[in-house]
């Protein structure tokens, strides 16, 4: 690791981006979090962020607001569409996925990044359990680090490049489970559910993957389900 130890960590307050920041912990870095309210059909995973990032103790928590509703085109910030039922053997990519959202994401992180001085950022996302999305690819974090790094004054002109983590890129949701148990991560603070509520569904694509990974990784999930 390079003397830097600044990262900002992209922090939805689900499972992969909490396990992510207590992954990012454990490596030393001092910690930045940013999460979104960019118009989602429900505020739950927010305040799981919220509740997150105060245990986790990072040195700043930063949520951005930004109506991609605006737009809607998937099923969690258009109200006219209905957050389906999940299926892990559905191999056609769900309305659940939020047109370029990562995109988005990674190019606030980096503005945040850069701004604080941090040249780490965190992104937990998976190419084997990423429910098809395709902002969840190698090849999209690979084109977006090299974007970063041909768009920022620190990369261009103090040869301070931004590094784009993706420590669960191939990795299976239960061996994500297993590694954060190693590290301590509180998932009863996390929310995964697509649809808000005081209890998590139980049938939609988020939570039917969540709950196979613990099954599968031998630990309950701490969560409740309807």
């Amino acid at each position: 690791m390079s003397e830097n130890k600044k990262a900002v960590v992209l922090l939805s307050g689900g499972l992969d981006s909490t396990t992510a920041l207590y992954l990012a912990k454990d490596k030393g870095y001092d910690l930045y979090a940013l999460s979104f309210d960019y118009g989602q059909s429900h505020g739950r995973e927010l305040k799981a962020a919220r509740d997150v990032a105060q245990e986790v103790g990072v040195e700043e928590h930063v949520v951005v607001e930004t109506n991609m509703s605006a737009w809607g085109g998937s099923s969690l910030t258009d109200e006219e569409m209905e957050i389906p039922e999940g299926d892990d053997s559905n191999d056609e990519i769900p309305s659940t996925y939020v047109p370029a959202r990562n995109m988005i994401f990674l190019s606030y992180a980096a503005s945040y990044a850069e701004a604080v001085g941090a040249q780490h950022v965190f992104i937990g996302v998976s190419e084997v359990d990423y429910s098809g999305y395709v902002d969840c690819r190698q090849e999209f974090i690979d084109a977006m680090e090299n974007a970063i790094n041909q768009g920022t004054v620190c990369a261009v002109e103090e040869d301070k490049e931004i590094e784009v983590h993706t420590p669960f890129i191939n990795m299976t949701k239960a061996e994500e489970v297993e590694l954060g148990m190693k590290l301590g991560v509180d998932y009863s603070l996390t929310w995964t559910c697509y649809r808000g509520g005081e209890v998590a569904c139980g049938d939609c694509d988020s939570c039917v993957l969540r709950l196979k990974a613990f099954k599968e990784a031998g630990y309950e999930d701490p969560v409740e389900y309807e």
